[in-house]
């Protein structure tokens, strides 16, 4: 089975990060069953498992020190282990129900793969001959589409088109090989609206099997999507086409979704893929970034180009890269709404508009009411933590920085670099103590302070007119 070594490289040993398959040093039986199938499926599937090696030894296995690369680490996911068959990697995919986390307070009854949303991250290498099997434990029919890999029409999982529908119950067998290197998707080509909606999507990795001219030091990689999981609901809408209410990196939203950690002045790659129904730009605060790659795989340096925000598409994948400095700089989608949760679309603009006494009205009905919105969105956010809101529900805006409310939900991290952080080690460093004298700081409490150039008189935000 293939993970990742202490130095963060694909290996084939086992290892302890349970992104990468072992749990405590060890195959847990659980990691097993969820690789390769329950009961045993993939030994019937496969014929026989006699004269296989035990979990955990290399014997067999293609991968050679020569082209080991930096395994990628999903944000909140993990990888899907394999096994060498006869020069195969084989993988096993279980579609079925999962019990989804978005953060805590929220869950919600999804379809996913192996027990999660997304599904395991599929890493191979570029000339590997890979197998997956997949295994139907939904109520309904499925496929999967490997999305943006060349191979025989007859694997493309279109259902209908390129093959028969995968029925409850069934197991079906996907084999081909890897023509290619990028970074990849894989997702459901039948009752594809629903199937999407709640969840069915994974990253599928091809490292390129010559070493890259730039490697890096870190890989991650998530997903964009997005849900209607409507207020005091337990399972997504599929029905909604624009007025979701949560967006996710790799199905969670803020202040659940894992920190990118690295160390100062190491090269960090992030593939982020799009399967959600909306473009999102994406941007990342104290780096001028490169834009690296795609589907069509890594660019020619040539090609590279500096931004701090992308549009990643729907449908598609990209892949950024920047040398880490040190602070915690903030990793989110730049369409405001999608760094919020539980968004109401419907809700009247209270902006400006005179409560006084309706609060107390609307208690006599409705018990713990809170009047909000008057001043801005930010009363939510303290609201929210003293006011119950519909069960299975989380507040719009949460998290607590060493400064106070963070304010944010939805799509928004932090990407956490220090000097001490040790090689391969992912742990989360806490807040970043900035230096002395580098801390924006209150100069004033006066609304009139100084003398700014105004082109014409306007209402200050404590009453009154401010003079020219």
């Amino acid at each position: 089975m293939a993970g990742s070594d202490g130095e963060g490289r694909v290996s084939t040993e086992p290892v302890k990060d349970p992104q990468h398959g072992p749990e405590n040093g060890r195959f847990s039986r659980r990691g097993v069953l969820r690789a390769f199938g329950v009961g045993g499926m993939l030994a019937a599937a496969a014929g026989t498992a006699r004269g296989q090696s035990r979990a955990g030894s290399t014997q067999g296995v293609a991968d050679t020190p020569e082209r080991s690369p930096t395994a990628v680490r999903s944000l909140n996911g993990w990888t899907l282990p394999h096994r060498m068959r006869d020069g195969v990697k084989e993988f096993h995919l279980v579609a079925e129900e999962v019990d989804h986390e978005f953060a805590p307070g929220c869950r919600a009854k999804c379809w996913g793969y192996n027990g999660t949303t997304p599904g395991p991250t599929i890493e191979a290498i570029e000339g590997d001959r890979v197998r997956i099997y997949v295994t139907n434990r939904l109520p309904e029919h499925t496929t999967i589409h490997w999305h943006g890999l060349i191979l025989p029409s007859g694997m493309d999982g279109v259902g209908g088109v390129s093959q028969p529908h995968l029925k409850p119950g069934e197991t079906f067998v996907y084999e081909f090989p890897l023509l290619q290197s990028g970074t990849q998707m894989y997702h459901p080509h039948a009752d594809e609206m629903l199937q999407l909606a709640v969840g069915m999507m994974g990253m599928f990795i091809i490292h390129p099997k010559a070493p890259e001219t730039t490697p890096v030091d870190r890989d991650f990689c998530f997903l964009l999507h997005n849900w209607a999981l409507h207020p005091g609901s337990y399972r997504p809408d599929p029905s909604i086409m624009q007025d979701f209410d949560l967006w996710t990196f790799h199905s969670k939203v803020f202040p659940a979704i894992d920190p990118l950690v690295a160390r100062s002045g190491e090269r960090v790659r992030i593939r982020i893929g799009n399967l959600s129904m909306w473009n999102h730009p994406i941007h990342l605060h104290g780096v001028q970034y490169q834009v690296t790659g795609s589907d069509g795989g890594r660019w020619p340096e040539s090609q590279w180009r500096s931004e701090t925000t992308e549009i990643v598409g729907v449908g598609q994948t990209r892949d950024i890269e920047f040398v880490a400095v040190p602070g915690d700089w903030a990793l989110h989608c730049h369409m405001s709404h999608h760094t919020m949760n539980a968004m109401g679309h419907d809700i009247p603009n209270t902006l400006g508009v005179d409560q006084r006494g309706v609060e107390e009205k609307l208690r006599r009905v409705l018990p713990g009411y809170m009047a909000m919105g008057e001043t801005g969105m930010a009363e939510h956010g303290e609201h929210a933590k003293h006011m119950q809101g519909p069960a299975n529900t989380l507040p719009m805006m949460t998290g607590t920085g060493p400064f106070g409310a963070i304010e944010m939900g939805g799509m928004f991290t932090l990407v956490k670099v220090r000097d001490d952080v040790a090689p391969g080690s992912f742990a989360d460093p806490g807040w970043y103590r900035n230096p002395k004298g580098t801390v924006a700081h209150r100069v004033s409490r006066d609304p009139n302070f100084g003398a700014p150039v105004r082109r014409r008189p306007e209402v200050s935000p404590v009453g009154g007119e401010v003079p020219e």
